[in-house]
């Protein structure tokens, strides 16, 4: 009886250990064909192909002008509005001139006693009465009070302000009864006026893309508002120094910026083609400029091309189903392929091998991709 008892046991146990056998050898099997590489295989064509660079860049106009004062005065009244479209030399703002015009009577004033003291004391100095030295006195208040003159009527003149070009008030003017303060360094805006038939890109290029780019090139720009619509312009202007002066030691903000920054990047200036007038100061432009492109060119897919020691190489297709590695030489590189100069021709198959990403690499990579924020 515990002999029987024991074969039975031992029966249990094998049927266990075949289960467990036979399911490692399913779930191994099941793993390698998943992790097989996946072989596909493309046809070398011709098409269009052009390399671009991309960045991101502000619209502009290509001139304005911040309109300001001469004089520190309140300002009496404003004589446009917003959107509102000026020529050069249109009277555009009045500023109270009160003191001014005060300050012009007294030196209007003054310029007359000096005048007649002048004249007075240069006819007693013909008949000996004044000397030399008196002369060259009422000569000296005279010439100070002429200037004085001309200064008071200039600073009167300056409380008429006037559009310095052509073009359209942008934004809004300063009300009357605003102080508008003069200066060098921070002096009251009035207004802005902008040629708004000539607009610009004003765009950052990274310095790994910069030496692509040259005076000339085209580029296509798309802004947020016009959704589907593209928009062309030229390069017409490559800045020779990074954005924030990095180099220059002597900078005021060369120190903070360069151990902050971790990418340097170049102005770029672009014309902007907009004949229907729709593009707007401040608006985000993403811009392809076209650094190279060609009509007619052999191409494979940028997956198709691997690179070893001894340069990029492609699984060429054979008849017999074999494939041979072959190297090539390589042009333009689009986001999707690149063009062969030498060593593969028209009609030839080429193969892709990949493996797919595991379930974990693929959910993990859709997280922390390229522009995905820092952990």
């Amino acid at each position: 009886m515990r002999k029987k008892k024991t074969f039975t046991i031992a029966g249990v146990v094998i049927v266990i250990l075949v289960a467990i056998f036979g399911a490692y050898t399913y779930f191994s099997s099941s793993n390698a064909e998943k992790n097989k590489p996946t072989t596909e295989m493309a046809q070398v064509q011709r098409m269009k192909i052009k390399s671009t660079v991309s960045a991101t860049g502000t619209i502009r106009p290509v001139d304005s002008v911040e309109v300001s004062s001469k004089i520190t005065a309140r300002i009496k009244s404003v004589l446009v509005k917003e959107n509102d479209k000026v020529t050069a030399g249109q009277t555009v703002a009045i500023l109270d001139g009160k003191d001014y015009e005060a300050s012009n009577d007294q030196a209007e004033f003054k310029l007359i006693n000096a005048r007649s003291k002048y004249h007075r004391v240069e006819y007693l100095n013909s008949i000996g009465a004044k000397s030399q030295e008196e002369l060259e006195d009422a000569q000296l208040t005279f010439d100070t009070a002429s200037s004085n003159l001309e200064k008071t009527q200039s600073d009167l003149s300056e409380t008429i302000i006037v559009a310095p070009m052509d073009g359209v008030v942008v934004g809004e003017p300063k009300s009357a009864g605003t102080m508008a303060v003069q200066g060098n360094s921070n002096p009251t805006v009035i207004m802005t006026i902008a040629d708004m038939s000539k607009k610009q890109i004003l765009a950052k290029v990274d310095e790994t893309d910069i030496g692509s780019v040259k005076v000339g090139q085209n580029a296509t720009f798309t802004v947020d508002t016009y959704t589907g619509k593209t928009f062309t312009a030229r390069v017409s202007k490559i800045s020779q120094t990074d954005v924030t002066n990095s180099w220059n030691t002597n900078s005021s903000n060369s120190s903070s910026s360069s151990s902050s920054a971790s990418v340097i990047y170049y102005y770029v200036v672009l014309d902007v083609d907009d004949p229907d007038n729709l593009l707007l100061p401040a608006m985000t432009a993403r811009v392809d400029i076209v650094t190279s492109e060609k009509e007619d060119a052999l191409v494979v897919p940028i997956s198709a091309l691997k690179t070893d020691t001894k340069g990029s190489y492609v699984q060429l297709s054979l008849p017999d189903g074999t494939t041979e590695k072959r190297y090539v030489s390589t042009g333009i590189y689009s986001d999707e392929f690149v063009e062969i100069e030498k060593g593969l021709s028209d009609g030839d198959t080429v193969a892709i091998t990949y493996k797919a990403k595991s379930s974990a690499a693929a959910s993990g990579s859709r997280g922390g991709g390229p522009g995905g924020p820092p952990m």
